[in-house]
């Protein structure tokens, strides 16, 4: 894929590739968007002289680290700091023409998020300090405003894992060691919403507001508007935690991370029926649907780590490359907000997301 236009200026010299002689061609980026630390693949022609001298890489005007070189193709790590913009391959003799490229840009840390965050109908984006088993810290719930300002949210409660927003507006936190599910008004009043949910972790509501949670030792629970609590399936127990969400169709999509290094993505119906839709990811984490329908899952794909997009027919994808992602939502802004293990990172890809409880 050409990642520029045309030029009308006058034809030069072409090498074999069809490139201007002597000047590096940049056929493609893959992926086209990252977070600082992650790596990306630069495919064209040009990039060294039989392997006997290595080029530079630049986004904007910040050096990348290379770490493979090749006439052909070039690895790049991206520098801390890096916005989007144009990426450019100098050899020292000639720069290339530019690549467009998405760099995400933190927006809070100091955290300790463990799965998704949650983003409320004015754009305000919760996220949470979860700490070790047991651990007490003074603030464990957080608010993100618009203008990117962190607030104290909630205190007091014990190892905050999943979230939940309502249509309103009431943010729902699974706590893991207690097996409790809150609700918290938008002042930031809580009360208990259900008990006895295992080590609760990942939640999400339905289209009619049924809440489902992932007890992580190999139950999903269905909690009704009114408070009834059933077993909706049973799956193999994660060493980490489970992560929900629902696609456009109805369906709830579940990752667990267990042992293995090539780990399934379920799907399971209204009714129950618990089906495989994808083999093969490392360590998948937090999930959620654009409005086409693809599934965006914090994961690693053929030892790429980072954010992998998968058709609705399954056809994977690695979109967003990275280390430490373990969550993510969408904006109204069509951005996505990644949680790494200690920041949010917000990046925009001009992707709608799948708004919730549609």
């Amino acid at each position: 894929m050409t990642l520029w236009k045309k030029s009308s200026k006058p034809a030069k010299a072409m090498d074999k590739a069809g490139s201007p002689k002597g000047k590096p061609l940049i056929e493609q980026v893959v992926p086209r968007a990252a977070i600082s630390g992650g790596e990306i693949s630069i495919q064209g022609s040009g990039f060294t002289e039989n392997g006997r001298s290595r080029p530079t890489v630049r986004f904007g005007d910040r050096l990348g680290n290379l770490l493979v070189s090749s006439p052909t193709r070039l690895v790049v790590r991206v520098p801390e700091g890096v916005v989007s913009g144009d990426l450019t391959v100098d050899t020292g003799r000639a720069v290339s023409d530019p690549a467009a490229v998405a760099v995400g840009v933190t927006i809070a840390d100091n955290l300790h998020p463990v799965t998704n965050p949650a983003v409320d109908a004015a754009g305000n984006i919760f996220t949470t300090f979860s700490g070790s088993r047991g651990q007490k810290v003074p603030i464990t719930v957080y608010k993100i405003d618009r203008q990117h300002t962190v607030h104290p949210f909630l205190n007091d409660l014990m190892n905050p894992t999943g979230l939940a927003i309502d249509r309103d507006g009431h943010l729902y936190v699974s706590s893991r060691i207690e097996g409790a599910i809150y609700k918290v008004t938008p002042d930031g009043q809580r009360s208990v919403y259900a008990q006895g949910m295992g080590v609760a972790c990942g939640i999400a509501f339905d289209a009619d507001e049924n809440l489902y949670v992932g007890d992580r030792t190999g139950t999903i629970f269905k909690i009704s508007r009114d408070r009834q609590i059933f077993v909706i399936a049973t799956l193999e127990p994660s060493v980490a935690a489970y992560h929900l969400a629902f696609g456009p169709e109805g369906n709830l999509y579940v990752t667990g991370p267990t042992t293995s290094s090539y780990d399934h993505i379920f799907r399971i119906s209204p009714a129950g029926e618990v089906a495989l839709f994808y083999r093969g990811l490392g360590r998948p984490q937090g999930l959620a649907f654009d409005v086409a329908g693809n599934l965006y899952v914090a994961a690693s794909l053929e030892g790429r780590r980072g954010v992998v997009r998968l058709t609705p027919d399954a056809q994977a994808e690695l979109v967003i490359s990275g280390y430490g992602i373990v969550g993510l939502a969408f904006t109204q802004q069509k951005s996505l907000i990644l949680a790494t293990n200690i920041s949010l990172i917000e990046l925009f890809m001009d992707v709608e997301g799948l708004p919730l409880l549609s």
